[in-house]
């Protein structure tokens, strides 16, 4: 499998590409930056990282183009991380970066066969906006959002003095203020459990303050290892199509009563992109909570339409 990591310079996507080496599959990876120096120096480091590996992996640079025969473009490309409130803030200019990335392909039409795996904040708004233009289906749009289920996994560790691993629960709606926990499916060592609203609300801090707390580090880095790591598992979910559901943002299609808006749901995967959308039963509280993620991520599609974000020629 051909995998064109776009911003392959940076954290996430070197982490990406580092975290592929070890997964199922063999791939070759293909790191595209606009920092050629970063890129090579990335490669020579993974060509000697292979020599750990298990299958016949290859590493190298590339360019945009390398993209228009790639099973899977990953596009983690992005203004640099700066103190803000919300992911929302980058909209504009996010969005005219992922345009200038998507430009071969969206020049080369029905010539392209492969799937974008969007990384890119933020992420429901952009899928939303790119999936309106016209030339790729739906299912072949995958927004990375599986952090969101880790911090809620690791928040109701916490809160119930377990180790995270033991923990399964699903985040759904926008990968950002319009988030839904879903603590009717919340299980503990395979078991279902009930959160006491202690529970919960501790659950809950740990959630609704991450991104505030460690964008307020000032740090200059983002998710690298999370989102290197869990990229990388939703590619093998790709690739393997074992039919295991995963959180990923995809746009719905009357889906748990939204249309035309990407939203985080549980997928199947497989080597076409999305092959199913599982209808989960949710409660009211979270259904309504679905409804208002769509509201938010809607205004921001519609944002984008209406500052008319410059298409390059």
């Amino acid at each position: 499998m051909k995998v064109v990591i776009i911003g392959g310079a940076g954290g996430i996507g070197s982490s990406a590409a580092f975290n592929l080496l070890s997964a199922q599959g063999t791939y070759e990876i293909v790191l595209v930056d606009t920092r050629p120096n970063m890129i090579t120096s990335h490669t020579m480091d993974l060509e000697n990282a292979l020599g750990l590996g298990a299958t016949a992996d290859t590493v190298r640079g590339g360019t945009p183009e390398d993209a228009l025969d790639a099973d899977v473009v990953v596009l983690s490309a992005a203004v640099p991380l700066r103190l803000n409130s919300s992911r929302s803030v980058f909209l504009a200019d996010n969005a005219r970066i992922v345009s200038e990335c998507l430009l071969p392909l969206r020049a080369a039409g029905a010539d392209f066969g492969g799937l974008v795996l969007m990384l890119t904040n933020p992420v429901d708004p952009l899928l939303t906006w790119v999936h309106r233009q016209g030339w790729l289906p739906r299912e072949r749009l995958i927004g990375y959002t599986l952090n969101d289920s880790l911090r809620l996994r690791t928040g109701i560790a916490f809160a119930l003095g377990v180790p995270p691993k033991d923990v399964d629960a699903w985040m759904l709606g926008e990968h950002g203020e319009g988030q839904v926990p879903l603590y009717s499916r919340v299980r503990v060592g395979g078991e279902p459990v009930v959160l006491t609203g202690e529970q919960r609300t501790a659950a809950e801090e740990y959630v609704d303050t991450w991104y505030s707390k460690h964008v307020a580090l000032d740090s200059g880095r983002t998710s690298t290892w999370t989102t290197g790591l869990g990229t990388a598992r939703l590619i093998e979910a790709i690739a393997t199509g074992t039919g295991t559901l995963v959180p990923a943002s995809v746009v719905l299609d009357g889906e748990y009563g939204v249309h035309g808006t990407s939203l985080t749901v549980p997928v199947e995967l497989g080597p076409e992109g999305v092959r199913r959308i599982a209808a989960w039963e949710l409660s009211a509280e979270e259904a309504a909570g679905m409804v208002r993620a769509a509201e938010r991520v809607e205004a921001g599609a519609c944002e984008l339409t209406d500052q008319a974000v410059a298409q390059p020629s």
